[in-house]
């Protein structure tokens, strides 16, 4: 496994990490036996970099993936999050940046994870009620106590992220970044590169959609929030999946799956792009991992631009109360 220093921090991360939500929430009911035995495959395999949030679950994915580092910590650069919160309403969501929540919502992910220190904490998501000086501050002083390693954020926007690093320097932004999501290219990844902070690059796989794996809604469980997901609905589905059918003719031809092209593609974007597939099966963590081994030719990604240029997936990326919280 490749491994290379996260941006502004001392962590280093192997070229691919693994996301832990689908473990716990959203894609179904999860097998918590075969999500802790993928942990291991994925630290066996040289793959060190696990995230989650305190939002997952709500809560029981944190405690999920202590369980499954418990006697591994040295091989782990642990990631989580904190500032969405959910209510009562399981489709309700709201954010909180406040300082004194930095610091509650940190000393209870600790608790659930069962660590000392947190190696990477982002702020999920920006509040927009809540100066970005005063959540880093805080975020800053956790660093200083040594609770924390480093600090992120997460679909934060270029004046946010200048603001923020100007405060404490952030090692990393995490946000949704694909073939079928390119907006990070116009402005956010300029403003990475140029301060040295690396870009964490989540649902890499359009949540499961660029695999090829899902051709009809049905494939998806009654639960799956995806059946509410815009780009999953209507028309915009099969206009999705016609994407997902030439992507993965481009792969047919090189010889490997669409979902490694799709991660093959992520890598071939720049060393500071850390791509973090979700998975809770070892059958696809071994699959996701082979990507890193596979060099694409300038006239493969050339191919590549043609079929999935910038702006080419239909619908929105969440529905219109998640769309509210990106890009603070």
């Amino acid at each position: 496994m490749h491994t290379h220093t996260l941006g502004n921090s001392t962590l280093t991360v192997s070229a691919l990490g693994l996301g832990c939500m689908g473990m716990s929430d959203f894609y179904g009911v999860g097998d918590e036996q075969e999500s802790i035995a993928t942990i291991h495959r994925a630290l066996d395999l040289g793959l060190n970099f696990l995230d989650t949030a305190d939002i997952y679950g709500p809560r029981t994915n944190e405690g999920l993936v202590g369980r499954a580092i418990r006697g591994r910590r040295p091989e782990v650069v642990l990631a989580t999050k904190f500032g969405i919160v959910r209510g009562a309403d399981p489709a309700a969501r709201s954010v909180n940046g406040r300082p004194e929540y930095v610091r509650s919502s940190c000393e209870a992910s600790l608790k659930r994870l069962g660590v000392d220190s947190i190696d990477l904490y982002y702020q999920h998501r920006v509040d927009p009620k809540v100066p970005i000086e005063d959540t880093v501050g805080a975020m800053a002083e956790l660093v200083r106590e040594g609770k924390v390693r480093a600090i992120g954020l997460s679909e934060a926007a270029p004046d946010t992220i200048r603001r923020a690093h100007a405060v404490h320097p952030i090692a990393a932004l995490q946000s949704e970044y694909s073939l079928w999501t390119r907006e990070p290219e116009d402005a956010v990844l300029p403003v990475c590169r140029a301060l040295g902070i690396a870009f964490v690059a989540y649902s890499p796989l359009g949540r499961g959609f660029l695999t090829g794996e899902i051709t009809k809604l049905d494939d998806l469980a009654a639960d799956d929030y995806r059946r509410t997901s815009p780009r999953f609905q209507g028309d915009n589905f099969q206009k999705n999946l016609d994407l997902v059918t030439r992507v993965r003719q481009i792969a047919v031809a090189k010889g490997c799956t669409a979902s490694q092209l799709a991660l093959a593609w992520l890598l071939s974007q720049g060393p500071n792009i850390v791509p973090i597939p979700g998975t809770k099966r070892r059958k696809y963590l071994e699959e996701n991992i082979a990507a890193v081994d596979i060099i694409l030719s300038p006239t493969e990604l050339r191919r590549i631009d043609e079929v999935a240029p910038h702006g080419i997936a239909s619908g929105a990326r969440y529905n219109p109360t998640m769309m509210a919280l990106v890009g603070g």
